[in-house]
């Protein structure tokens, strides 16, 4: 299969997830674009011929690969694929959920996107319906468009899932389920090859399969983007916080990266209290390992659920003396009355930004003075077109060499003296990763 041909591959959008796919594809086009100008420019170099008879070659060669009689498109130009397919989602009286697939995909590797956690109203029935659905409601529409693509032929099918479903419910405390697990099982079972999700609850929960392969990626270049667009990471006196235990790891990686001192927040829970809402937390004492007086505070997690706990923290650190207070997230879930907690919170001067990504899908939050967004569709895209051609993920999966490259750009820029010497050079980074801005748009 040509590495810049992807013929073979196709995106499949359930309800909730399209806004998502949609930024993918114009991203996945954008990097398919990039790979068929950079071949023929080297082959003309190569073989001493115009980059245009290079084109019409390489489209000549692609008709003769495909299954139709020629793929449709001007032979004299790049010509860009059709990713998305086309469906239908049908939302019955009874609450039943039905997907037809609207062309043929027999043979085609399927990417399904689905959000989860997206509580927005979504359209079904040609756009005639509007409904608001719950997980459950979420995970059971994937579930019909996976035996969709099933029974029409689809040679393999990958699941987009930018939060992973009932991640949190990854360990047994008493008498209840692995529900993390049973998903997954569940989407093993309908012949899923592949999950690709962002920053998953739980390592644990990639144990659970049998054959099926998890992707975990990982936001923290698109973050640290956004954090030194707010702040001047080599002028301001930073402390990178894990705000609990789980999180020590992650915010290792940012204090490391940002070479920055590394603070711990320990909390004492009490288990038998639910929070069901921001003002609600089951946090029954906090202590800090670290001086965070006068300092700007940076934290990251990997969810922000309805906040509570997040909320105390911040305002506790507020108490110590902490200058600002940044938080960074990857799953911005907000559920229940969040929004709101923290417009209260941000008006009382309890933090500076939240900074999270668009894995979800969130219409209230982008209006917020206090939130950052920050765009990881251009990753998924990247590591859909490495996978559809069978390449290596390295270089995505384990991003330090690229986090550091943007540190020190940053960091030069402002002719700071703190470059560590053993900064990785740009040689390092594969030739295959486009950049996660401009360079990938169409």
């Amino acid at each position: 299969m040509s590495y810049s041909d992807p013929t073979h591959l196709g995106i499949i959008a359930c309800p909730g997830a399209e806004a998502f796919a949609n930024q993918v594809i114009r991203k996945l086009s954008g990097i398919y674009k990039h790979r068929f100008m950079r071949k023929a420019q080297a082959i003309a170099g190569r073989y001493h011929i115009t980059p245009d008879l290079v084109i019409r070659k390489i489209n000549f060669a692609n008709d003769c690969n495909t299954g139709m009689l020629f793929l449709p498109g001007d032979k004299e130009r790049y010509r860009p694929p059709k990713f998305k397919i086309d469906v239908r989602h049908t939302f019955f009286a009874n609450g039943e959920i039905k997907t037809e697939i609207l062309e043929s995909i027999r043979g085609r590797s399927i990417y399904i996107f689905q959000d989860v956690e997206n509580h927005q109203p979504v359209s079904f029935n040609d756009g005639t319906i509007q409904k608001v659905l719950s997980v459950n409601d979420h995970i059971f529409n994937l579930f019909v468009a996976i035996d969709a693509a099933m029974q029409a032929g689809a040679a393999e099918i990958s699941l987009v899932l930018p939060i992973y479903p009932y991640s949190r419910q990854h360990k047994k405390k008493g008498r209840e389920g692995l529900t993390a697990a049973r998903i997954g099982k569940m989407l093993e079972s309908l012949g899923v090859d592949r999950i690709i999700t962002l920053d998953i609850h739980s390592k644990e929960i990639e144990n659970a399969f049998d054959r099926l392969r998890m992707e975990n990626l990982h936001a923290s270049f698109q973050i640290i983007e956004k954090l030194t667009s707010i702040i001047d990471i080599a002028k301001e006196d930073i402390v990178v916080l894990a705000p609990d235990t789980g999180a020590v790891d992650r915010n290792k990686f940012y204090a490391n990266a940002l070479q920055k001192p590394l603070a711990l927040l320990y909390k004492e829970r009490d288990y038998s209290k639910i929070t069901k809402s921001a003002a609600e937390t089951n946090i029954s004492e906090m202590r800090l390992l670290g001086n965070v007086s006068n300092k700007v505070v940076f934290m990251a997690d990997d969810m922000i659920g309805t906040g509570g706990t997040l909320i105390k923290a911040m305002r506790y650190l507020k108490e110590l003396g902490a200058s600002k207070v940044i938080c960074a997230v990857s799953l911005p879930i907000f559920s229940a009355n969040a929004i709101d907690e923290f417009d209260a919170a941000y008006k009382e001067g309890l933090f500076y930004r939240v900074i999270g990504t668009n894995a979800i899908y969130h219409n209230e939050l982008l209006k917020k003075e206090w939130y950052i967004q920050s765009d990881v569709t251009g990753l998924f895209a990247q590591v859909i077109s490495l996978l559809h051609h069978d390449r290596s993920l390295s270089s995505l999966l384990d991003n330090r060499d690229v986090v550091a490259r943007l540190i020190k750009k940053k960091l030069e820029s402002t002719g700071s003296s703190r470059v560590s010497s053993n900064q990785p050079k740009d040689e390092n980074i594969s030739e295959d990763v486009i950049p996660y801005g401009a360079a990938n748009k169409p």
